[in-house]
């Protein structure tokens, strides 16, 4: 895509997160049943039903791209891969959260082309603020009544003054060993990817990590968008970069995103957090 259609795309694919968001919302309100994928890995009506209409309405809007969507049959895009675009949807994202009811879920979109990560849209439901950025897309907070604000990490440099989102459901003993060693002044357990990316983005955090395993590439697509537009930098826990070409669905080498600043020392704390 170029600069303008990227833009564009932003715009329409805002009004579907939104929409999805809504639909998440009126189910959210009222009492819904819970079933289980796998051990500790719940799915819902409002996933199910997010999930088809974000993909009825990518589908409708970007006819032939391939959408790669949790809630989808992996069948519906197999061969994305050789694709030189696509879409990659989480269509509720903290799902345990939602199960909790502490708000801290959200609704995610993200465009790569060519293997990389271009355009993101992150929509939280209880809020209403949602975010976009990209590749030619300014990295921006939009409000419920479409005022946007633009957002920039931090310009935090050292560990002893950086705070550090990492995930409440996965979270890990070592990495907050690590964090201690290394002098970090804060680790603060979150709900949600996005949740934690945003977090990163707009800089109310400094970086978010997450050792292996760090969930699917529906996950990092559009939290990667929007925290590079935002002047960020985001890998896997080695610090290469994540490719959206991978036949392989799962973030098998974990996830990391940072001012970049700090970067290769949270790198390098995010590697020793895996050390025996």
């Amino acid at each position: 895509m170029t600069r303008k259609e990227r833009a564009e795309a932003a715009r329409a694919v805002l009004a579907m997160a939104r929409d999805a968001a809504a639909i998440i919302l009126a189910i959210y309100e009222h009492p819904f049943d819970v079933d289980y994928k796998s051990k500790n890995d719940p799915v819902t009506v409002a996933d199910r039903e997010a999930n088809a209409r974000i993909c009825a309405a990518l589908a409708a809007e970007f006819p032939g791209m391939p959408i790669v969507a949790e809630e989808s049959d992996p069948a519906s895009y197999a061969g994305y891969h050789r694709a030189k675009a696509a879409w990659f949807v989480d269509p509720l994202d903290g799902t345990r959260d939602f199960v909790k009811r502490n708000g801290e879920f959200v609704v995610m979109i993200g465009l790569a082309e060519e293997g990389r990560a271009t355009l993101g849209v992150i929509v939280v439901p209880v809020s209403g603020r949602a975010y976009v950025g990209g590749v030619g897309v300014p990295a921006v907070a939009v409000d419920g009544g479409g005022a946007k604000t633009p957002i920039h990490v931090s310009r935090v440099t050292a560990l002893a003054h950086a705070e550090i989102v990492v995930s409440r459901s996965r979270r890990q003993g070592s990495l907050d060993a690590a964090a201690a060693r290394l002098g970090v002044r804060k680790v603060t357990p979150c709900g949600s990817a996005g949740l934690k990316a945003i977090r990163v983005a707009s800089g109310e955090a400094d970086a978010y990590v997450q050792p292996a395993p760090a969930g699917k590439l529906w996950d990092a697509c559009a939290p990667e968008a929007i925290v590079v537009a935002a002047g960020g930098r985001v890998s896997d826990a080695r610090g290469e970069p994540l490719d959206y070409r991978s036949e392989v669905i799962a973030l098998d080498e974990g996830f990391l995103a940072s001012n970049r600043a700090l970067f290769p020392r949270v790198k390098d704390l995010l590697n020793k957090s895996e050390e025996p």
